[in-house]
């Protein structure tokens, strides 16, 4: 069910909207207009698409749920939409190869707990909710040859990552121009007012307007975030596993957020807190170090809570200044059992290619006798504190 279009208060602090429309923002269309709207007290409809490509949401996306939460704390109706049609199909906006599709099942088991991890951010209870199968999956051929008739081939292929493709002589599927129409189709249904997206989703939103004037609708304001880069520097991507997800522990993210590299702290400050930035200025013009130290705390704290960013700050200072090994390390069984089984079974390594590889590179430990571990069919006669790369660690019962 929508919910209706209703007069709300909110705070109209010019400094608070300004924040809004520019923090961690790289355009917004109708800027001007937008903000007259957000000043009058009109409650707008913001629309936000994920699609479930990967089982989490990571940080880079969670920079688009924290813009909507800015919405929903000025009163607005939040609209979060998981694209189980449009992620079998595949958005290759920021791809210079043609993404592989997902089968309906790969998807479908994705998306399962995406509403659950947004509530790390919004208030659940008051967004409205959507998968766009609903309506994608009934889409008629005429139907989608109205929408299809609102933009020409020039259009699609003028776009850098498809235009370099075509240049250098790969694939480009007809698939791939379906996408737009799909996204742009959705904000048609939830008669979306904003749509946030990411810099790589700029045709895409556009896309929305266009759709909106054929359906009579008034065109969306749109606002794309700068995208956050990941752990080796490149954006972060699910693709690229240079991630850090919401659903990790409060020490996985702590420790992956101090092992950034200084240069990507004020996009982290800016895009994934909401401190103030005169004191995000003041932090960065300090000791490197405990400016990385108070990033890590903020990030743990916005989504866990403040109890667990001081046990994953205490962990991970007993961690790798002390020598210690983190309070909430995996306890397992390991009587009769190889390294492998081990380490397989409790998912510390996702195969025994990836053990193997470990081994190789020298990154297991066996911090109760201080060896490196080379053989990954070993077993263990006594009980062992382990250590798999920087920040894995389980204890092996006996």
């Amino acid at each position: 069910m929508l919910f209706s279009p209703k007069k709300v208060t909110v705070d109209t602090n010019r400094d608070k909207i300004n924040e809004l429309l520019t923090r961690g923002v790289d355009k917004v269309v109708g800027a001007d207009e937008l903000k007259k709207k957000l000043l009058s007290g009109k409650r707008l409809r913001v629309k936000l698409g994920i699609d479930p490509t990967s089982p989490h949401i990571h940080l880079g996306r969670a920079t688009q749920l924290l813009k909507l939460k800015d919405f929903q704390d000025l009163g607005h109706t939040i609209v979060f939409i998981v694209g189980d049609a449009t992620g079998v199909i595949g958005d290759t906006s920021d791809k210079d190869s043609e993404r592989p599709m997902l089968t309906e099942g790969e998807v479908k088991e994705n998306a399962k707990k995406y509403f659950d991890q947004a509530k790390s951010i919004l208030d659940i209870s008051r967004v409205e909710k959507h998968y766009n199968s609903k309506w994608l999956n009934k889409l008629t051929f005429s139907e989608i040859g109205k929408q299809a008739n609102a933009f020409s081939v020039a259009d699609f292929i003028s776009r850098e990552n498809i235009k370099k493709r075509l240049d250098s002589g790969k694939r480009v599927s007809l698939r791939e121009t379906l996408y737009p129409l799909m996204q742009g189709y959705d904000s048609v249904v939830v008669n979306a007012d904003v749509e946030i997206g990411g810099t790589d989703q700029w045709f895409n939103l556009l896309a929305g307007r266009t759709l909106q004037e054929v359906y009579e609708q008034e065109p969306q304001h749109t606002i794309t975030n700068t995208l956050i880069r990941g752990l080796d520097g490149r954006k972060m991507s699910s693709s690229w596993g240079n991630t850090i997800i919401l659903e990790g522990t409060p020490y996985d993210m702590y420790g992956k957020v101090m092992s950034l590299k200084d240069n990507l702290m004020e996009e982290y400050f800016v895009s994934c807190t909401r401190i103030p930035m005169s004191e995000v200025k003041e932090v960065l013009g300090g000791d490197p170090k405990s400016a990385k130290a108070k990033l890590a705390f903020e990030i743990v704290k916005m989504f866990h809570s403040e109890e667990d960013a001081k046990k994953a700050e205490f962990s991970f200072e007993s961690t790798f200044i002390k020598g210690g090994i983190p309070d909430d390390t995996l306890n397992v069984s390991g009587r009769d059992k190889t390294l492998a089984d081990i380490l397989i079974e409790a998912k510390i390594v996702s195969s025994k290619n990836e053990l193997r590889r470990l081994t190789e590179e020298g990154a297991i430990t066996n911090m109760t006798s201080g060896k490196k571990i080379s053989d990954i069919n070993q077993t263990f006669e006594k009980s062992a504190d382990i250590k798999i790369g920087k920040r894995r660690f389980v204890k092996i019962n006996i």
